[in-house]
């Protein structure tokens, strides 16, 4: 159908209005909230307090840093207080870039 060329009555209008009123709302953001909370457990992403060789959580893009560099932090995909010094399956390592950027930011915090 062309509805550009058809005129519509005020009360074909007033339908469409009262079928909006209607319908109920969503908050997107609760959904987005509710989605972002979900991590998983430790058990499931094998996470472990020791380093698997060079790759630790330190080095992980997923990692939130605690207070200080030896301070336990969060994790975006595991559940929990993580160690810097820890791993699990998720270990997403931080490109060269990412590494340098964030290295001169500790510098110019001295």
């Amino acid at each position: 159908m062309n509805y550009l060329g058809k005129k519509f009555s005020r009360r074909q209008i007033i339908k469409f209005m009262a079928l909006g009123a209607t319908v109920p709302s969503v908050n997107v953001n609760s959904l987005i909230g509710q989605a972002q909370a979900a991590k998983a457990a430790k058990e499931v992403t094998k996470y472990r307090d020791e380093p698997n060789g060079e790759e630790q959580c330190s080095k992980c893009i997923q990692f939130i840093p605690g207070k200080t560099p030896e301070a336990n932090g969060e994790c975006r995909v595991v559940e929990g207080s993580i160690s810097p010094h820890g791993w699990c399956s998720a270990y997403a390592g931080k490109s060269a870039a990412s590494q340098y950027e964030s290295g001169v930011t500790f510098l110019n915090r001295q």
